[in-house]
């Protein structure tokens, strides 16, 4: 892997990661869309089930991992993004981990109430909550993960090999629209039907369904950012870019 290959993989490892570990992180909070974009409470009604439309933190940055995704893809090849998302998954446990060990340690009395000022009375129990994701949430966002990830390389493959270079949307976009539609679903039934809180089919189906909306269509919306990430990365790349590509093709195609 010449210099400016193996830069740009770097790039794209770094953000692929970093959006990835941020998103588990910050998916602890749930956020009402229609407030935030000052709207009326839209108000949806699935399978007997109400509500409003309220997301995990997490879906604003997943869609760019599955850009991310599609990305490393055209220019590494599947070995890429098997390797990325292996690492990522191995990374977020590890991350999690740390977590743990970071809530269990002894907190220093004084820093208990250090925040009380701000209206935390026992930042323990603040930090406890905050980053202390349930083992079920935690182990269906990392399965969840990996299959539409698998998914996702797998389906634009196959469109690649029946379009060929072009059509740069249809495979882009459409394998990350089938790879959340599974990825949706999955999270949800193994951590909220498997775990604990034993949520009925029905709500199951009516909150997934209303996920996997969002992410459809900011799939959609994101889909000039692709062409936006191929023309800078091409521009980058030079005369190198063609064979760059054709080397990805080749490695899919061993697969």
């Amino acid at each position: 892997m010449h210099a400016p290959t193996g830069r740009l993989f770097t790039v794209l490892a770094g953000l692929f990661l970093t959006n990835a570990l941020i998103a588990e992180f910050v998916g602890i909070k749930v956020f009402a869309l229609e407030p935030t974009l000052g709207m009326a409470p839209f108000g949806w009604e699935l399978f007997g089930q109400r509500g409003t439309l309220d997301f995990t933190a997490g879906v604003l940055l997943w869609p760019f991992v599955f850009v991310m995704t599609d990305v490393v893809n055209e220019y590494f090849g599947r070995r890429g993004v098997r390797f990325l998302s292996w690492l990522t998954a191995g990374l977020i446990a590890y991350a999690f981990l740390f977590a743990w060990l970071a809530i269990t340690v002894a907190p220093a009395g004084w820093w208990v109430d250090s925040y009380a000022a701000q209206g935390v009375p026992d930042a323990q129990v603040a930090f406890a909550s905050l980053f202390g994701q349930g083992l079920w949430v935690i182990g269906g966002s990392l399965i969840a993960f990996l299959i539409g990830q698998m998914l996702d390389v797998a389906i634009y493959h196959r469109v690649r090999r029946v379009t060929g270079e072009g059509k740069v949307w249809l495979r882009a976009t459409g394998s990350t629209l089938v790879s959340q539609l599974l990825d949706s679903f999955v999270v949800l039934y193994v951590a909220f039907v498997l775990g604990p809180q034993h949520w009925p089919l029905a709500q199951f189906l009516a909150v997934g369904t209303v996920n996997y909306a969002y992410k459809f269509s900011a799939a959609l919306l994101m889909t000039p950012l692709i062409y936006l990430a191929h023309a800078l990365i091409d521009r980058y790349l030079g005369a190198a870019a063609p064979a760059v590509k054709q080397a990805a093709s080749v490695d899919r195609a061993r697969w």
